[in-house]
């Protein structure tokens, strides 16, 4: 069963991530380049500092992403 589009959804809020669940931008050119492509965009719902809760426009799947990344240390 296909969830239907979030009503926090906004087309202004975007995130070019891939899906998890569909993985629509495979054998995209714009997507494997890195770019912001206008059609594999994910609705970016709401944040919570560096957590992010998308979902797909193209299947309806919903997710949360962390994009803290840690930093390495260094060594003297």
């Amino acid at each position: 069963m296909r969830l239907p589009i979030d009503p926090q959804a906004d087309r202004a809020r975007r995130a070019w991530v891939p899906c998890p669940e569909c993985d629509d931008a495979r054998g995209c050119v714009t997507c494997s380049k890195g770019r912001n492509c206008s059609e594999h965009w994910r609705y970016l719902i709401s944040n919570e500092g560096a957590r992010v809760h998308l979902q797909c426009p193209a299947c309806a799947h919903t997710w949360t992403l962390d994009t803290h990344r840690a930093r390495g240390r260094r060594t003297a």
